[in-house]
């Protein structure tokens, strides 16, 4: 179990670290650049982690099943109950909100990245600084939850 407790921990831990870089520093440096080259590296960026990050939360939440279903009957399972449920939670309003932002700025171009695109750029900011509690708030969760 103890495997489990730091590869659930790692793979969390590593994704909400990711999701935090891109608030708190890829984003504020995006915002100073000038159309063109901003257009450019957000179009970069959303076509790399929407690719990565689907399999990388599918296999977080793997690990957090995992964890629940085997402390079930321990004193940490609702914890680790609650952070599945966050995790879940998270994942499904992204598909619904964050996904679709992230799909239209992977097809834009510096000739396109109008002041509309701009805004659901801050659009995603904000739902994604969001998302990024939830999942600290999950981890909290997922470590008092293997604690025990």
């Amino acid at each position: 179990m103890v495997i489990l407790d730091i590869a659930t921990t790692v793979c969390a831990g590593l994704l909400i670290g990711v999701e935090f870089s891109v608030s708190a520093f890829i984003n504020p440096i995006l915002w100073q650049l000038d159309e063109r080259a901003q257009s450019r590296t957000i179009g970069l960026f959303a076509r790399k982690l929407g690719f990565v990050m689907p399999f990388w939360y599918s296999a977080t939440l793997l690990l957090l099943v995992a964890e629940t279903v085997l402390r079930l009957h321990q004193a940490g399972a609702w914890l680790l109950g609650t952070a599945s449920a966050i995790w879940i939670v998270v994942i499904v309003l992204t598909l619904l909100f964050l996904v679709p932002i992230n799909n239209r700025m992977t097809r834009l171009e510096g000739s396109r990245f109008a002041e509309e695109a701009r805004r659901e750029h801050r659009k995603w900011d904000s739902m994604h600084r969001a998302r990024v509690a939830a999942l600290a708030i999950a981890l909290v969760c997922l470590l008092g939850g293997v604690r025990g």
